[in-house]
């Protein structure tokens, strides 16, 4: 599979390849300064946090791939959009996780997703402290430092391992966020806060969750993992069971076979 682009084929693998050699080298930037003293700033809330790591490894991340795909446009949570009018868009968070990276607790990723006319071809996740690179490319399955990985054959809510995520919005609008954290607590093993929405979904493709949940997301937070999920066999919509989309801001991934339980739960406990 490839891509054509200014009168040039690319590979889709060679993408690949190019992202995960950002997402390491982002990562080996987060590790290093993970137990340092770091200068914090907030963005839209006091909660909503972002360092100077974060805006270093956005920095290293777009030059990397500048160089290796000048012709693709850019969208990074930090620096912004830079456009060219091409067809494919490079989609990044330098560290999703941001408040658990400036606490010094090893839960953050680095997300890298390659955007066709809105549809994601190339996913990788990156979580450092683990040294797991997770990779996909449309069509072609999902892997975990090269192996293939599958969603869990888990087949009710009831024996799943669910994870949701509270957005920036959270102390203005607990609802319905409250209401679906307990209706998911009672119905199933239980509910993870991981406070990485890219680890989750990467966490599900590889079979750790059967779930997650969440609304007002970014594009950087949905791109890369929810190709991970479908191309691992999971099933991933907005909160309605639609078609799942960058600008919705809405996201629900599962293993498929929990789908329409959660979509139940979402549906009829609302705010």
């Amino acid at each position: 599979m490839g891509i054509i682009l200014m009168g040039m084929s690319v590979s889709l693998t060679a993408c690949a390849h190019a992202a995960e050699h950002a997402a390491r080298a982002a990562g080996a930037l987060l590790l290093r300064h993970v137990d340092r003293p770091k200068r914090v700033s907030t963005k839209r809330n006091a909660v909503d946090l972002v360092t100077n790591i974060d805006r270093a490894s956005e920095r290293l991340i777009s030059t990397t791939l500048q160089r290796a795909t000048p012709a693709f446009d850019f969208l990074g949570e930090e620096r912004g959009a830079r456009e060219a009018g091409a067809a494919y868009r490079w989609i990044v968070d330098p560290i999703d996780g941001t408040n658990n990276f400036v606490h010094g607790l090893p839960l953050f990723g680095v997300s890298i997703g390659l955007e066709h006319r809105g549809r994601v071809v190339v996913g990788v996740v990156y979580d450092p402290s683990r040294r797991e690179l997770f990779s996909a490319i449309r069509g072609r399955g999902a892997r975990l430092n090269g192996r293939r990985v599958r969603v869990a054959r888990t087949r009710r809510l009831a024996e799943s391992l669910v994870s949701t995520g509270f957005s920036f919005n959270f102390r203005r609008h607990a609802q319905p966020y409250q209401r679906w954290f307990r209706q998911f607590q009672c119905r199933s093993h239980g509910v993870r806060r991981i406070g990485s929405t890219v680890l989750c979904l990467a966490w599900i493709a590889a079979g750790r969750l059967e779930g997650f949940y969440e609304r007002d997301l970014w594009p950087w937070d949905i791109a890369a993992g929810s190709l991970l999920v479908a191309e691992a066999g999971g099933r991933v919509t907005d909160l309605d069971g639609g078609p799942a989309s960058l600008s919705s801001g809405q996201l629900l991934a599962s293993n498929g076979r929990i789908h329409r339980e959660m979509l139940r739960i979402l549906k009829n406990v609302n705010g």
